[in-house]
């Protein structure tokens, strides 16, 4: 277990949190030799989708532009009925009501202010994988909570307020069973925390079939449980700014009740472009098979340069190494003409591996394998 700096001290002439520098800023010297390349710049360092937003989607959404009136912050009941069966549908999910389902504005603003909605004040302990989204981490900041990272397989110490899960991962794309989900919610609900798992990359397993922490295999019932599902991934929703929160549905109210004061209201005619994409599976099936085809190009390449791609049974992302500091392998990619991310973006366990997006164009994957290969 290591502990990130705790409350946040205060940032010159200002009460705010001291915050990170934003981690893709660093990267402006590897993108200027990448994009240096003769036939242009690979861009692999962020999960930016590339793909059309499907079109029954799109009609969606400009068939509700006409709307003067304030949405519902709770979301239509349309969309939380969707949202209902879509979880079981897609991922087995029983016994959830439609109350329980809360849209946000994208899953990157609800995992910055979760710990901040839930009443977490400086002094608590936030926990979050030891390899994570950087989210999480200023998330717990922005409350002037103290960070813990845990080791796989760890537990969060006596403490804790918050922990939060990450399966499949971002950045590793490593999957949690049901009895590693099961054995940190008992864990959880043992030292009174609440369970936040970031589920956007659930769609997408690739060498395992990835469980969500509300499935039955993993607890019987949700109290303390949050899980947070975006749509930028598996529908290219990414622009729209379309996600949803669901789970215990005392949290989800003390929520709802906090983000009707902010005014944290997703659109109304992205609420109706959300609801279209959750009746519908065929498109989701249709963008895997996409990344599973730029996926079996790609991850063969890399291993025949030379690298090795550890965990990466799931998600968007292959996690790479060639066994040497993380930074020096940017570069020796960067002058190739593709840029990835350094893992020390998501925590310092990562400083032997980059992590590799799947999220270019056909045409811009095949480029990336045929430099690998040169």
């Amino acid at each position: 277990m290591s502990s990130t700096t705790g409350p946040g001290t205060a940032v010159s002439g200002s009460r705010g949190p001291h915050l990170p520098d934003f981690p893709w800023d660093s990267l402006a010297r590897q993108t200027d030799t990448a994009k240096s390349h003769p036939d242009g710049i690979v861009n692999l360092s962020v999960g930016t989708p590339v793909d059309p937003v499907p079109a029954n989607l799109q009609r969606a959404l400009s068939a509700a532009a006409d709307q003067p009136g304030y949405p519902a912050t709770h979301g239509t009941p349309e969309l939380r009925e969707a949202a209902v069966a879509a979880l079981h549908r897609r991922y087995g999910i029983t016994g959830l009501a439609p109350e329980a389902v809360l849209p946000t504005i994208g899953t990157k603003e609800l995992v910055a202010w979760l710990p901040t909605l839930l009443g977490i004040r400086p002094g608590d302990v936030v926990a979050i994988p030891e390899l994570a989204y950087p989210t999480y981490e200023v998330g717990a900041r922005i409350a002037g909570a103290e960070v813990v990272r845990l080791a796989p397989g760890e537990l969060p110490p006596a403490g804790t307020a918050l922990l939060w899960l990450n399966s499949p991962s971002n950045p590793t794309g490593q999957v949690l069973d049901a009895r590693q989900l099961a054995d940190s919610v008992r864990r959880a609900r043992e030292i009174g925390a609440v369970v936040a798992s970031d589920e956007c990359y659930l769609a997408l397993g690739w060498d395992t079939e990835p469980v969500s922490v509300l499935h039955p295999s993993v607890c019987s019932d949700f109290r303390g449980v949050l899980a947070a599902h975006s749509l930028s991934k598996s529908s290219n929703l990414a622009g729209y700014r379309a996600g949803f929160i669901t789970g215990d549905p005392d949290l989800v109210g003390r929520l709802l009740e906090l983000r009707k004061h902010a005014g944290m209201i997703v659109p109304r005619p992205v609420q109706e472009a959300v609801t279209a994409a959750l009746r519908d599976d065929e498109h989701v099936r249709a963008q895997r098979e996409l990344y599973a085809a730029r996926r079996a190009l790609l991850r063969p390449a890399l291993e025949a340069a030379g690298f090795r791609i550890d965990h990466s049974q799931a998600g968007l992302y292959l996690w790479a190494t060639r066994g040497d500091d993380a930074w020096q392998t940017v570069d020796w990619l960067a002058q190739r003409g593709i840029l990835v991310a350094p893992g020390t973006f998501y925590g310092p366990a990562g400083d032997r591996h980059v992590r590799i997006a799947l999220t270019a164009t056909d045409e811009r994957i095949a480029a990336a394998a045929k430099r690998l290969a040169e």
